[in-house]
């Protein structure tokens, strides 16, 4: 049985971690350095989405979702 991973791009970076750890380590490939720092995952990453960081940062949406996509994961 294939374990499905789905990502809710609305639920907080730091709700997102504690399901996918991995989550971090793709955020920081993507761009999203500094939320590899625990300190900025505790604080910053409890109000933060991946939406929110997107448009932030200047990030296409549609190119995170790709990302996700490629790594194994379904996007609510």
């Amino acid at each position: 049985m294939i374990n499905v991973k789905i990502i809710d791009f609305n639920r907080t970076i730091y709700e997102l971690s504690k399901e996918y750890p991995e989550v971090i380590e793709i955020m920081k490939e993507l761009g999203f350095t500094s939320i590899a720092d625990p300190k900025m995952l505790n604080t910053a990453g409890r109000f933060m989405t991946i939406t929110k960081g997107a448009a932030m940062k200047g990030i296409d949406i549609d190119f995170l979702r790709e990302q996700f996509t490629s790594r194994g994961y379904q996007i609510k």
